[in-house]
């Protein structure tokens, strides 16, 4: 989301809005008016030396003479970025192209291999001219993400990150535990849930991690593990026992008042039906702690990758998927009655395998190979389908399946603003494409509302403030110590010489309390 005039007000004193270079209010402009280097607006996390994450990131605003924002490409290779350690020794930092984001914005991406204590320097040109304020210092020290060098003051560590006062899926989902008695949890969890399989029971005590499992089908506990520790890195965390649920369906089906009373499990997934508290999936945290490195698609590369502009794309309805639904292999049927409104296919049997004879199998195509179709239908799978935040990023219209499931931030999405719902049968489907072909104008502003809101939601640096909020609010209603049980194993913190941490908190910020023996 590009700064308003307001918002450089408003943060004037904040760790992000101190770097912003310039400030201009959004029109919407394009055509070949030429970009001025100095108008031009910088602005992310990645400017931030405290802002410790996988692949640190920022924005750049093409911005014309008469300072009115660029909507349209500035083109290939106008921007260049580098960045580089102040240190003596090198410091290897990954710096790939800028991502043309195709409205005059670019998303540029860095990743350390090194801390530096001297800080870093970031340089960003247009056509070989420094834009806005380039070049810019971040003053050391600047940690490497596998650096244990947690901030002590987590009001510090959120004011450095711009965190948001409330999330609303959080408020909802605690409603449900004014008070947490992890005595009773300890009790009942097992009894109730560990014959589900995928439970795993966490004692976050002095920013130690430790987990035990209940149930056989545990193996996702490397996402879950990656995302706490990592967020143990990066600030001080309150002690907090907890149950993660890493299968597909979340799992708490009683009601606030029933009596005995919901459990306070916590899931990827949420659903109408269960009171589960939410975090983001594990999908989309592991994809921003891999980014750069394990994995292509992240909410970082989608954003450049999203096909070609909007009157240059196929004007039909596109999916491809696995059979994990019915409702997917209805599509196919759709599809073949109607291939001037829908192209879908299921590209891998295991639900349905005996209707692959009919339906027949297609083969896969990349994910950005998606975008090339002006309009995404986003069906179930099992749960909520994890691709509906690549979707969102894309520069297409999602079509979304009326749905009980849902994921962290679905509570800021309107229908009919930010997508185009249809019924749980699709039974309205190719009557809303045919009206999607015909309401061109207004369908693309929809595409970009939504593309506009979950580009802002879904920054990576948000999904830590969003999981440290989880935890602060659950510790908060604890009404018992949280322990680590004897049966518990510690999770260690992964080794990473190449990082060259030298962490400069003191001493005394970082000791651990004296653990109380219960």
């Amino acid at each position: 989301m590009v700064p308003r005039l307001k918002i450089r007000n408003a943060f004037s004193n904040v760790v992000f809005a101190s770097l912003v270079a310039a400030v201009c209010v959004s029109v919407g402009f394009s055509g070949s008016a030429e970009i001025d280097a100095r108008k031009c607006l910088v602005w992310g996390p990645g400017l931030s030396p405290d802002a410790v994450l996988p692949v640190r990131y920022f924005y750049i605003q093409s911005v014309d003479s008469q300072g009115h924002n660029i909507s349209a490409s500035p083109g290939p290779d106008s921007f260049r970025v580098k960045v580089w350690s102040l240190e003596k020794e090198f410091v290897r930092v990954h710096v790939p192209a800028p991502l043309d984001r195709g409205d005059g914005s670019l998303l540029v991406r860095y990743r350390l291999y090194g801390s530096s204590s001297k800080g870093l320097k970031i340089e960003v040109l247009y056509q070989d001219e420094p834009v806005a304020h380039s070049p810019y210092t971040l003053k050391g020290p600047v940690y490497h993400e596998s650096c244990v060098c947690p901030e002590p003051d987590p009001l510090v560590w959120r004011s450095a990150l711009q965190c948001p006062e409330d999330e609303p899926q959080i408020q909802q989902d605690f409603l449900s535990f004014p008070s947490i008695d992890l005595q009773r949890l300890l009790q009942e969890v097992p009894e109730r849930f560990s014959r589900r399989g995928g439970l795993l029971h966490y004692s976050l005590i002095h920013n130690q991690l430790h987990r035990r499992s209940l149930g056989k089908y545990t193996d996702f506990k490397m996402f879950s593990d990656e995302m706490l520790l990592s967020l143990a890195r990066k600030v001080k965390l309150p002690d907090v026992e907890f149950y993660i649920n890493v299968g597909d369906w979340p799992m708490e089906d009683r009601k606030a008042g029933d009596e005995p009373g919901p459990l306070p499990i916590i899931s990827w997934c949420g659903s109408t039906d269960t009171r589960d508290i939410i975090l983001p999936t594990y999908d989309i945290t592991h994809s921003s702690l891999e980014a750069m490195r394990g994995v292509t698609t992240d909410l970082l590369s989608v954003q450049g990758n999203t096909g070609p502009v909007w009157s240059d794309k196929t004007e039909k309805a596109f999916f491809r998927g696995r059979d994990s639904r019915e409702e997917r292999l209805r599509l196919v049927t759709m599809s073949k009655d109607n291939p001037e409104l829908l192209d879908a296919g299921i590209t891998a049997y295991f639900f349905f395998s005996d209707r692959e004879k009919d339906l027949g199998k297609a083969p896969l195509v990349g994910f950005f190979d998606f975008f090339k179709y002006k309009y995404q239908v986003n069906v179930d799978g099992t749960v909520a389908a994890y691709r509906f935040p690549y979707l969102m990023l894309g520069n297409s219209l999602v079509f979304k399946q009326d749905s009980p499931y849902y994921e962290h931030f679905y509570t800021h999405l309107k229908a009919g603003v930010h997508y185009i719902p249809v019924k749980r049968d699709l039974s309205d489907l190719l009557q809303k494409i045919r009206w999607a072909q015909k309401n061109d104008t207004q369908v693309e502003a929809i595409a970009k509302s939504g593309q506009s809101l979950v580009r802002d939601l879904l920054q990576p640096h948000r999904l830590y403030c969003y999981y440290y909020s989880v935890l602060q609010t659950y510790a908060a209603r604890q009404s018992t110590r949280p322990v680590v049980h004897p049966d518990m194993e510690l999770v260690p913190q992964p080794s990473d010489p190449s990082a060259l941490c030298d962490c400069q908190r003191s001493p005394d910020e970082l000791k651990p309390q004296q653990k109380s023996e219960l």
